[in-house]
Protein backbone atom coordinates (compact mmCIF):
# COMPACT_ATOMS: atom_id res chain seq x y z
CA UNK A 1 0.00 0.00 0.00
CA UNK A 2 1.47 3.67 -0.83
CA UNK A 3 1.13 6.15 1.23
CA UNK A 4 -2.04 7.44 0.00
CA UNK A 5 -3.80 4.28 0.68
CA UNK A 6 -2.27 4.05 4.67
CA UNK A 7 -3.09 7.80 5.10
CA UNK A 8 -7.12 7.39 4.09
CA UNK A 9 -7.26 3.49 6.03
CA UNK A 10 -5.89 4.65 8.79
CA UNK A 11 -7.20 8.48 8.95
CA UNK A 12 -3.67 10.16 9.42
CA UNK A 13 -1.74 12.56 6.89
CA UNK A 14 0.70 11.22 5.06
CA UNK A 15 2.61 13.88 7.05
CA UNK A 16 1.68 12.40 10.34
CA UNK A 17 2.67 8.98 8.76
CA UNK A 18 6.30 10.60 7.56
CA UNK A 19 6.46 12.42 11.15
CA UNK A 20 5.89 9.18 12.95
CA UNK A 21 8.80 7.09 10.72
CA UNK A 22 11.21 10.30 11.42
CA UNK A 23 10.72 9.85 15.44
CA UNK A 24 10.90 6.12 15.38
CA UNK A 25 7.51 4.52 15.92
CA UNK A 26 7.29 3.30 12.02
CA UNK A 27 10.85 0.93 11.58
CA UNK A 28 11.82 -0.35 8.36
CA UNK A 29 9.04 1.25 6.04
CA UNK A 30 10.02 -0.63 2.97
CA UNK A 31 10.73 1.38 -0.14
CA UNK A 32 10.33 0.97 -4.07
CA UNK A 33 12.63 1.70 -6.62
CA UNK A 34 12.02 5.54 -6.71
CA UNK A 35 12.32 5.62 -2.57
CA UNK A 36 8.15 5.43 -2.64
CA UNK A 37 6.99 4.20 0.97
CA UNK A 38 5.15 0.85 0.75
CA UNK A 39 3.23 -0.48 3.32
CA UNK A 40 2.30 -3.53 4.46
CA UNK A 41 -0.64 -5.17 6.34
CA UNK A 42 1.52 -5.86 9.22
CA UNK A 43 2.70 -2.06 8.91
CA UNK A 44 -1.04 -1.43 8.70
CA UNK A 45 -1.73 -3.37 12.17
CA UNK A 46 0.77 -1.65 13.61
CA UNK A 47 -0.28 1.96 13.26
CA UNK A 48 -3.83 0.97 13.82
CA UNK A 49 -2.07 -0.23 17.31
CA UNK A 50 0.14 3.02 17.93
CA UNK A 51 -3.27 5.21 16.96
CA UNK A 52 -4.90 3.35 20.07
CA UNK A 53 -1.97 3.95 22.44
CA UNK A 54 -1.68 7.63 21.47
CA UNK A 55 -5.56 7.72 22.20
CA UNK A 56 -4.91 6.05 25.65
CA UNK A 57 -2.39 9.06 26.46
CA UNK A 58 0.74 6.67 26.27
CA UNK A 59 3.54 8.85 26.12
CA UNK A 60 5.62 9.30 22.69
CA UNK A 61 8.47 7.84 24.04
CA UNK A 62 7.41 5.06 25.27
CA UNK A 63 5.94 4.07 22.10
CA UNK A 64 8.96 4.32 20.22
CA UNK A 65 10.70 2.26 23.06
CA UNK A 66 8.24 -0.35 22.34
CA UNK A 67 8.37 -0.07 18.54
CA UNK A 68 12.00 -0.04 18.92
CA UNK A 69 11.16 -3.44 21.23
CA UNK A 70 8.86 -4.70 18.65
CA UNK A 71 11.63 -5.30 15.93
CA UNK A 72 14.19 -7.13 18.13
CA UNK A 73 11.29 -9.86 17.77
CA UNK A 74 10.82 -12.45 20.37
CA UNK A 75 13.51 -11.81 22.80
CA UNK A 76 11.29 -8.93 23.87
CA UNK A 77 8.27 -9.98 24.87
CA UNK A 78 8.03 -9.79 28.41
CA UNK A 79 9.25 -6.43 28.52
CA UNK A 80 6.40 -5.32 25.87
CA UNK A 81 3.81 -7.59 27.87
CA UNK A 82 5.73 -5.49 31.21
CA UNK A 83 4.87 -2.27 29.15
CA UNK A 84 1.24 -2.98 28.25
CA UNK A 85 0.37 -4.09 31.76
CA UNK A 86 1.58 -0.65 33.33
CA UNK A 87 -0.18 1.24 30.38
CA UNK A 88 -3.34 -0.79 30.98
CA UNK A 89 -3.24 0.01 34.60
CA UNK A 90 -2.96 3.52 33.72
CA UNK A 91 -6.22 3.02 31.76
CA UNK A 92 -8.38 1.87 34.32
CA UNK A 93 -7.19 4.81 36.44
CA UNK A 94 -8.31 7.05 33.97
CA UNK A 95 -11.36 5.27 33.29
CA UNK A 96 -11.99 5.37 37.24
CA UNK A 97 -11.40 9.32 36.97
CA UNK A 98 -13.89 9.79 34.13
CA UNK A 99 -16.47 8.31 35.78
CA UNK A 100 -15.82 10.46 38.81
CA UNK A 101 -15.93 13.24 36.58
CA UNK A 102 -18.94 11.96 34.40
CA UNK A 103 -20.99 11.22 38.34
CA UNK A 104 -20.26 14.72 39.28
CA UNK A 105 -21.65 16.52 35.91
CA UNK A 106 -24.35 14.54 36.46
CA UNK A 107 -25.26 16.07 39.40
CA UNK A 108 -25.21 19.61 38.29
CA UNK A 109 -27.76 18.82 35.62
CA UNK A 110 -29.91 16.94 37.86
CA UNK A 111 -29.46 20.19 39.85
CA UNK A 112 -30.40 22.38 37.29
CA UNK A 113 -32.80 20.60 35.73
CA UNK A 114 -34.48 20.78 39.76
CA UNK A 115 -33.96 24.57 39.84
CA UNK A 116 -31.42 24.85 41.75
CA UNK A 117 -28.32 27.43 41.69
CA UNK A 118 -25.07 26.35 39.92
CA UNK A 119 -22.34 27.86 42.29
CA UNK A 120 -19.40 28.92 40.48
CA UNK A 121 -21.11 28.71 36.37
Amino acid sequence: MNIRTISQMTQLSAYTLRYYEKIGLLLDIERDSKGHRYYSQKDLIWIEFIKRLKATNMPLNEIRRFARLRVRGDSTIDERVRMLEKHESRVREQMADLKTHQQKIKEKIELCKKGGVLQGL
